[in-house]
């Protein structure tokens, strides 16, 4: 009996994807629950799993064609897995009498899409990898600690090559190009990014915040604080997020969205965080924002940025939101200007943390300050609003308390 495998049902914000890899081949055994193709969309790679045991029949779409919702991928043939083995077996057992048994990295092993592709990138085989994952799939953690030990693993003497063998040396000034397909992630930004510029009259403002008091809060409280919140640490970036929310509820047209001729306020703060993975930027967003306690937070900013490495983030994660802040300091930016994602009207950029010289009550002091960028459009939000919303994060940030005291 043969059974249909067909794609994921997208939701109305993704159009169709892209098949990126199939992981058996026409005639492979497959079981209940395993991995057998991904496909690819615009924010996330959708694992396909097999529905039942059996054997793999034709492939109805290849790596590289565009898939709709629920359209047919391949097909397995019910019961046919059972029947494979057995015939296999004599085959099997002879084979065994001329080398040792296979062990169970002969199977092809079930990775995480990030993992697959570390692993291919560093020259190491997935199979030989033992995967800590849910049943013993292999992890992008696996794959980078299977990395450093080959890096630390002695290196054996090699005989010497004849020279015959001997390696070709690159000419120096030789000229190389390589040409890759732009991946979908990367078309949809760039095509997105280009649509804001475009259609939207996008501005920025910029102003400096110094961060003395949520650093010092942070160094008195962060043991008491992952101690208290079962592991979760306490970063900066709560304190943007809370600050944010709380700017968001006094101006709510920075919280807006402009549908055709009309304005959509938004009473609620459904902020996106920007992550970096291995497959660019993504941005999941976090529900329900301005009810979120710092360590709401940071545990749910620390469990996307997990999901985003392994290559699980799915596409509701990834998809509205009202608001959105990234971070460039991470990677040592010193001040950009970030661009809106549309429909939303507004992005903060944080920066890098500097000791730098400032002048207070006439006084010359060193102390961390941290530029801050908020681009915004202009047809919705006037100059003033941005402004005094930046301001206002600015003054939440320097002076903690007022979080609390909501003033």
């Amino acid at each position: 009996m043969a059974i249909e495998i067909k794609a994921p049902t997208f939701p109305e914000s993704v159009a169709d994807g892209t098949v990126a890899t199939w992981h058996k081949k026409p005639g492979d055994a497959v079981k209940r629950d395993e991995l057998i193709v991904d496909i690819e969309t615009d924010k996330v790679v959708l694992e396909v799993l097999a529905t039942a045991d059996g054997v793999l029949g034709a492939i109805v779409k290849n790596e590289g064609d565009t898939v709709l919702s629920d359209e047919l991928l391949a097909t397995i043939e019910e019961g046919g897995a059972a029947a494979a083995p057995a015939a296999a077996a004599p085959a099997v057992a002879a084979t065994a009498a001329a080398a040792p048994a296979a062990g169970a990295g002969d199977e092809d092993p079930i990775g995480a899409p990030a993992a697959r592709k570390l692993a291919e990138e560093n020259g190491i085989a997935l199979s030989s990898i033992k995967g800590t994952g849910k049943d013993g799939r292999v992890t992008k953690e696996d794959v980078v600690a299977a990395i450093e030990a080959k890096k630390s693993a002695p290196v054996a003497a090699k005989p010497a090559a004849p020279a015959a063998a001997a390696p070709v040396v690159t000419a120096p000034g030789e000229r190389t190009e390589k040409r890759v397909p732009m991946t979908r992630v990367r078309a949809t930004v760039a095509r997105r990014l280009v649509e804001a510029q475009s259609n939207m009259a996008m501005l920025t403002t910029f102003n400096e915040v110094d961060l003395t008091e949520v650093m010092a809060l942070r160094s008195k409280y962060k043991d008491l604080f992952e101690k208290s919140h079962n592991g979760v640490r306490l970063g900066f970036m709560s304190f943007f997020v809370k600050a944010a929310t709380e700017a968001l509820k006094r101006f709510p047209a920075v919280n807006a969205s402009i549908d055709g001729a009309d304005i959509v306020y938004h009473g609620y703060a459904d902020i996106g965080v920007a992550v970096s993975s291995d497959r660019g930027l993504v941005v999941p967003v976090l529900r329900n924002a301005e009810s979120m306690s710092l360590a709401e937070i940071e545990g749910g900013i620390a469990a996307y940025g997990k999901k985003a490495r392994d290559g699980k983030l799915s596409i509701d994660e990834m998809t509205g939101g009202t608001f959105t802040i990234t971070n460039g300091g991470t990677f040592g930016s010193m001040l950009s200007t970030p661009i809106v994602n549309p429909p939303q009207a507004a992005i903060l950029g944080m920066h890098n943390i500097i000791q730098r010289p400032v002048a207070i009550n006439n006084q010359v002091v060193i102390r961390p300050m941290m530029y801050l960028a908020l681009s915004y459009d202009h047809r919705l939000i006037d100059g003033k609003e941005a402004v005094t919303f930046l301001v206002t994060i600015k003054n939440l940030l320097e002076d903690p308390a007022r979080l609390l005291l909501d003033i």
